[in-house]
Order: structure tokens, then sequence, then C-alpha cells
């Protein structure tokens, strides 16, 4: 947004109250990695402090408007007229990027469907947060805890002494009444979700009653389906899906939205007179790549958080066996079945100018 060369003035909305400058940590991976290390960013940071250093340099150009999102869109050829949900105002711009997450409305208008339609998956449900204690007791490495049902609870290190927090639902693909339940208190918000987690956590053992006591007192709660969009196509005209609104992926989200963010501005700085070129080379680009980094065992979810006390007896045995007789290779043909080797996109070399 900086480089680019004409007196373009961007307004970016949110519906939010403010900037959530809080989150996990953040792993980058992939052909991100080299962004960030053009950017001089570490490869693991959290993401409030990924999201600052992202936002601060372009502060002075972008005007940020937040508890506001977008109601409608209409295309023309000189340009997308924007109708605002909350202060009805209508306003039209060069440009639309959509980067409104996994339910992106702007997507479905694009697309003239529910965006529902594109999520692959909702057996996983996620609930983040800080816990203003150290649950772990001084040990700096992550602890991952399954009850029966699914129900899992992962704590997680912080630089301040804290613990960051995940409690998540894996439901069987069969269970259709707990997703239910799940999603609806997803749409209600994040009240409706805390006292959800409250009726099924209660029970779960380990921590859980200091860790539920956590999410009430914390700051920074988000809930979310775990899932994957899988969008047919990532732009249409002057209205561009970047992020997990076009192409949201399971443990490798960031890095791809990293990744989407430079190909979609090295595109718009190469075609600055030329919009719609830049958008189809972006597509051309990152859908495909998108695609193909969303692929691994449907199932994964289910396996690694059973069901069934014996599930997890079972998974915690075939665990230790790798761990104990340091089976390398069968690790490594697991996160091939799994998905998660890592794939790498190609970067083009854009012209950058000098800082």
């Amino acid at each position: 947004m900086s480089s680019y060369p004409v007196a373009a003035s961007p307004v970016a909305s949110s519906r939010a109250p403010s900037l959530r400058l809080t989150g996990a940590s953040v792993d980058i991976r992939s052909s991100a990695v080299n962004v960030i290390k053009w950017m001089g960013v570490d490869q693991e940071i959290f993401r409030g402090m990924l999201a600052k250093i992202f936002i601060d340099p372009v502060m002075e150009r972008v005007k940020l408007i937040f508890d506001e999102s977008v109601d409608n869109i209409e295309q023309r050829d000189d340009g997308v007229v924007v109708r605002f949900a909350n202060s009805k105002e209508v306003k039209t711009y060069d440009l639309l990027v959509a980067a409104d997450g996994l339910g992106s409305r702007i997507r479905g208008i694009m697309l003239n469907s529910k965006p529902r339609e594109q999520i692959y998956g909702e057996d996983v449900h996620v609930a983040y947060f800080t816990i203003n204690s150290d649950l772990l007791q001084g040990c700096r490495l992550a602890k991952w805890y399954n009850a029966t049902g699914g129900r899992c609870i992962f704590l997680r290190p912080d630089p301040a002494g804290r613990t960051r927090g995940d409690l998540i639902n894996v439901t069987a693909r069969g269970d259709i009444e707990t997703k239910k339940r799940l999603n609806e208190a997803l749409r209600e918000g994040n009240e409706s979700y805390m006292k959800l987690m409250e009726e099924i956590f209660c029970d779960a053992g380990w921590v859980a009653p200091e860790v539920l006591q956590s999410m009430h007192e914390s700051v920074d709660f988000y809930c979310s389906l775990f899932t994957q969009v899988r969008s047919p196509k990532i732009h249409d005209g002057r209205v561009v899906l970047l992020g997990d609104a076009g192409y949201a992926t399971p443990g490798f989200g960031t890095s791809l939205a990293i990744i989407g963010g430079y190909v979609l501005a090295g595109e718009l700085y190469s075609h600055p007179d030329d919009i719609k070129t830049a958008l189809k080379q972006y597509e051309e680009l990152m859908l495909p790549f998108a695609k193909d980094s969303q692929g691994g065992l449907p199932n994964a979810p289910q396996l690694l958080n059973p069901q069934t006390q014996w599930g997890i007896r079972l998974r915690n045995t075939i665990l230790r066996l790798v761990a104990c007789t340091k089976l390398d290779k069968l690790s490594m043909a697991l996160a091939v079945v799994l998905g998660i080797t890592e794939k790498k996109l190609l970067m083009p070399d854009y012209k950058w100018p000098a800082k």
C-alpha cells in the first residue's frame, strides 16, 4: 500500500469496535517466510504484534472505520458502489478488497450465494483467549489435554508469564445436534459461546475449572470455526477476496494471507492503470496455490481428538510408540497423509520502489 504509485485514498472498515492487537502466537510458514524476512519480522510472533507491524507503516495513508461492515455492493465499469451497514452511507471506490473472514458477506454477494456454501467442514470449533496467570507453572512447552466427546484444552506459554488458552470442540461427523448448538452460539456472540463452553467443559477434568474462570476474565476472547473456505474464484470485476475470505486454511491461514497480500500488492503495483488485469493475475497465482494447500486427510481432527476414552488411549499409545522408537520416517509419512507438509509458491520478483 505504501508503494502504490498513485494518490490513492484507502479506506479500511472493521466490524470490531477498535483495532484488535491481541491473539495467539503465529508460526509463519512457506513462502510467507520470505515476505516477513524482507520486512525484518521474526518467523514466530504473536498475532497482535504482527498486526501492529503491518498497520503502523500505513496509518497515515489509511482511513480506519470501526464498528462498520459492508451491507451491499454494486459493480460498475469505473468502480464499486458500497453501502455500509451501520451508517447507511453509500460510497464509490476503485477497488474493494474483502478480508472479512470465513463468513465473508462480500464473498456471498460476489458469488451470488450464501457465504456458508463455500465453507468446507463444520466439525471443529475453537475459542481463543488469554489467561492472566501461568497455568503451565513455568513450563515453556505447550500442553494438550483431551476429554471424551472430542473436547480438547490446549495451553501455550506467552512471553509475559501468562497462558494462551484454546477450548476446542471436535464433533463426530454424524453429531448434527452438537454442531447446531455450537453454530448457534457462534452466531449469538461471545457470551452465548462462553455459556456453552461452561456446559461442555464443566466435567472435562485437568485444569478445566481454572480455564473456564479465566475465559470469563479475558479481554480478548474470540471464537470461530476452524475450517476451510473453498471459493471457486477470488475476484470478480473490481472485487477481490483476501485471506480467510477467499481461502481459509487451518494451520496455514495467516501465512496464506501474507502471501496473498504480497501478491495482490505486487500485481496492483505492476498494473497501476489496469486493476482488472492485476486482479486476474492475482487469482491465477493464488487460487491454484491455495487449493493445493488445502489437501490432507479430512478426518485428521477426529483422529487426533477421539470421542471415546478407548480412542484417546489408543491415540496416546500410537504417539508414545512414535516418540519412543524415533520413527522419523513414519512421522514424516504421517505428516504427508495429514497434509501438513510445506508447499511453496514461486514468489514473483516485483520491482518495488527503493525505500
